[in-house]
């Protein structure tokens, strides 16, 4: 959106946070969560604390203030932002993403910050990572996306010094755990909060780890993820527990390309999405296979089967191993649906970075970072939701679709909102 259509907004912006004021604390929270916000969606070069406090008029030290040390329960604040999400925009075919972001950093000072992937840079180098959830409607012309939650990746080289987390105030409780078991607390919390995802889907880094599987299915939520090409699986139930090869899992890769349950079958040729420069067609086989229970030697394979999919990218030649846990009866075409949806994160991370702020945080303190994260999810929600309005109508498969073709947006009627912003 151009800054003139975020400028006329703003009282549709105010009152939206309003409905935040009962986890705010004092009265004078409210107007800090309102300058940061309108900051992180204004056309500054810089979106931190600073430049928000200069171009609001505000004193810096006040904004630092609200975000590390007054009293306002940004937890609560969030489930609220959960239930305002599908109250507004919840969707029979809603599809979450989990994924994570790498912030390059410089210095030692910045909660979590190491030596680690970072996805903004596309290697090795200093960064802070989010585990993120996204909640999107995946509508294919028109779609609505927001970050449900977002937590920091506290990498193991913070467990042992002491004197870093005490400088950065990390509580105790909060140690080093794999991105997929932060992943799980962030869907379960979620969940909790009434969000209901048709499909869940992931990048191999979640995929490859049949533990995150299991839980999946014990929260039975639907999801189909990729897995590496060496991720190891059942063709079939083994006769018996045995080192012998013929019982042994197998690498997707290879039971793809030997295996008859994939050489016998041709490929179907699937359109998964029409793009800006045509339609991109992948062609796709699939299988029922079994997960490995990483017991004490020798592995066995799970009771249940999951489909194992093979895609290949028509012009480039691309290959993808997707698994999921969904039922036998589901089609192909849904699966597949769900699987690229993921091509959304970029457009959401990408925004996120630019129009709201989500890595120009400048802070010294684990409650500072988490904060500037959940504010700048209302600004992102809200953009989304006013990007869809402008853009047109929803399609009448979505739900909360009037008769008239009435749009279910991120807020209600603009009059409405400039009334109530006052």
């Amino acid at each position: 959106m151009t800054a003139d259509q975020i400028r006329s907004l703003q009282p549709a912006l105010a009152a939206l946070l309003e409905t935040f004021r009962p986890y705010l604390g004092r009265s004078s929270n409210f107007g800090h969560l309102l300058a940061y916000v309108l900051g992180l969606t204004a056309d500054l070069k810089r979106k931190s604390i600073e430049p928000i406090a200069l171009a609001a008029g505000a004193a810096v030290r006040t904004l630092q203030e609200f975000l590390s040390f007054l009293d306002w329960d940004h937890e609560a604040a969030n489930d609220h932002l959960h239930r305002a999400v599908m109250d507004r925009h919840g969707c029979a075919r809603a599809v979450g993403v989990i994924d994570a972001s790498g912030h390059a950093k410089q210095g030692r000072m910045t909660p979590g910050v190491a030596r680690q992937w970072c996805g903004e840079t596309g290697k090795i180098d200093n960064c802070v990572v989010g585990q993120h959830l996204l909640y999107s409607d995946n509508h294919p012309t028109n779609p609505f996306h927001c970050a449900l939650s977002s937590d920091l990746f506290l990498p193991k080289t913070w467990n042992e010094d002491a004197q870093q987390r005490r400088k950065a105030h990390i509580p105790d409780e909060v140690t080093h755990r794999p991105k997929w078991r932060i992943a799980l607390d962030q869907l379960k919390r979620a969940i909790a909060n009434g969000v209901q995802f048709w499909f869940l889907t992931f990048d191999e880094d979640y995929g490859k780890v049949p533990q995150f599987w299991f839980e999946l299915d014990t929260l039975d939520q639907q999801a189909i993820g990729e897995v590496p090409a060496n991720f190891r699986v059942f063709a079939k139930r083994p006769a018996c527990r045995s080192q012998r090869k013929a019982h042994r899992s197998k690498r997707v890769d290879n039971l793809c390309r030997f295996s008859p349950l994939f050489r016998e079958q041709t490929w179907q040729r699937v359109t998964v999405r029409d793009a800006t420069r045509g339609p991109i067609v992948w062609e796709v086989k699939m299988a029922r296979v079994r997960l490995v229970i990483a017991s004490p030697r020798p592995s066995r394979a799970t009771d249940r089967q999951y489909a194992l999919i093979i895609a290949r990218h028509v012009d480039t030649g691309e290959i993808k191993y997707f698994v999921s846990n969904a039922a036998a009866g589901v089609p192909l075409a849904d699966l597949l649906t769900a699987a690229f949806a993921r091509w959304q994160i970029e457009l959401w991370s990408e925004r996120a970075k630019q129009e709201a702020g989500l890595g120009a945080f400048e802070v010294r303190t684990y409650r500072s970072l988490l904060r500037h994260w959940f504010c700048s999810r209302p600004a992102i929600y809200f953009l989304a939701a006013q990007t869809q309005r402008l853009r047109g109508e929803k399609s009448g498969d979505h739900a909360r679709t009037g008769g008239r073709g009435d749009q279910c947006l991120g807020v209600d009627d603009l009059e409405t909102h400039v009334a109530l912003a006052g």
